[in-house]
């Protein structure tokens, strides 16, 4: 099987090209800046067609990973980066797929669980899920990352393609130990004694392990499943709970919690935003449950254990080379 991965070069892109190169597979990674992979590295500038566009003639798969990162103010100049990043590149792939002859089966297209809205009182999955932007008193930033959200799916919708079957991967955060994710950050929270409650600890985590993010991705290429997939975990869970199940699976008992004025300083000298800690993202993965995909981490308690573990081995191989 030959994949395809327009913005490939980050996180999620490199865990899935090693997973499915490690299984045999050709994987091809489009990226602005390519270079020397166990896999084929090819550029592309996220916008116009170009000779990356020959990587989809014949290709089994193409999985859109491209976005510029949203760990950063919401500047003016920013936002509009963060939006064209997702919709230019979006639309340059939806193009390339009505352009070549023999194109590929499935595109699955990266979103974001952002799209839901800001609760406490329900999950959201795909059916029954409530679209964000319309709460009381959210900020402006909560409203703007749900419109990005839309516009990046719209680009979907829109392509002029027939015979190609489309997922919508609205994904939560994905946990995996590899240095500078998310998880690697949190850690380094309760590893400093920081990592107690965010704000008022109500709102909701939602969350996926790497290694179900990768399964799931390979269940839904060789299944016939399309339309909107939420990747998150089964079983979100408070922010409270949240931190003080990786507290435990660290060996710490304490953590210094964080109010919310505090958050907004810190993220003001870090060059960030609080939503992605404060905003409640309750989201379930109806689609995947129904359809019967079962979950090697569907709890957190059992995920932080593993990535914990995953996190001391990686680094004590670091620091062996």
């Amino acid at each position: 099987m030959k994949l395809v991965l327009p913005g490939g070069s980050g996180h999620l892109g490199t865990m899935l090209a090693q997973a499915f190169h490690g299984q045999g597979h050709e994987v091809a990674v489009l990226s602005r800046s390519p270079r020397e992979e166990p896999w084929r590295t090819v550029f592309w500038d996220g916008e116009t067609q170009g000779p990356w566009v020959a990587e989809l003639e014949g290709a089994d798969v193409v999985i859109n990973l491209a976005g510029r990162s949203v760990d950063c103010r919401y500047s003016a100049s920013n936002r509009r980066s963060i939006l064209d990043s997702r919709v230019l590149s979006t639309r340059a792939v939806g193009q390339a797929l009505g352009a070549v002859r023999r194109p590929p089966g499935v595109w699955l297209q990266m979103s974001t669980a952002t799209i839901y809205s800001h609760r406490f009182d329900a999950p959201n999955d795909e059916e029954m899920g409530r679209i964000g932007g319309g709460e009381r008193g959210a900020p402006n930033t909560w409203k703007y990352s749900i419109e990005v959200a839309k516009a990046w799916e719209r680009e979907v919708d829109e392509a002029k393609l027939s015979g190609i079957r489309r997922i919508k991967l609205r994904s939560a955060v994905v946990m995996n130990p590899s240095r500078g994710g998310a998880f690697d950050i949190l850690l380094g929270l309760v590893r400093r004694g920081l990592g107690g409650e965010a704000g008022s600890g109500r709102q909701y985590v939602s969350w996926i392990h790497g290694v179900d993010f990768v399964r799931a991705i390979g269940w839904l290429i060789e299944g016939d499943v399309e339309g909107v997939v939420n990747l998150a975990a089964p079983n979100p869970l408070p922010n409270t709970p949240f931190m003080r199940a990786l507290r435990s699976a660290w060996g710490i008992s304490f953590g210094l919690p964080a109010p919310r004025w505090l958050l907004e300083v810190g993220a003001l000298f870090l060059r960030t935003e609080t939503e992605l800690i404060l905003k409640s993202r309750r989201v379930v993965p109806g689609v995947l449950d129904r359809e019967g995909f079962e979950f090697r981490y569907p709890d957190w308690p059992q995920a932080a254990r593993d990535l914990c573990q995953r996190w001391k081995d990686d680094n004590l191989l670091r620091g062996a080379r």
